[in-house]
């Protein structure tokens, strides 16, 4: 049997940008991406806590450093400049895989990673 589970997630992220020009994505600083496990073009998901959106996109490569969280494309109608999200990756395992701990981002409200769990605080 295989199961979907979480992976990694940046909590409470700002987002620092809307292009609705752009073909789609998320632009996300490479350091988040990194310290998220993520790779470009990888599938993410992204609740909007300001207004209750969610989304899926995939994720592309911003300056590291910069704190971007750029959505683009259609979804730009989904999100704003200052929404806080949360942006969340999940992986297929098998049965015997299930003891994925997942990697948790917490970010500041310049998107700075203030730290990283690897397991939830339930």
């Amino acid at each position: 049997m295989q199961r979907i589970m979480l992976k990694s997630k940046i909590h409470r992220a700002r987002v620092t940008g809307a292009n609705i020009d752009y073909e789609g994505s998320l632009t996300l600083d490479e350091e988040l991406m990194e310290a998220a496990s993520l790779k470009p073009y990888e599938k993410i998901e992204i609740y909007n806590i300001t207004n209750g959106n969610r989304f899926e996109t995939y994720v592309i490569k911003g300056a590291p450093g910069s704190g971007t969280v750029c959505v683009n494309g259609a979804a730009a109608w989904l999100a704003k400049d200052g929404d806080v999200v949360i942006i969340a990756s999940y992986a297929i395992l098998e049965s015997e895989e299930e003891t994925l701990e997942p990697r948790l981002i917490y970010v500041d409200e310049s998107n700075s990673i203030v730290s990283v769990n690897n397991r939830c605080n339930v």
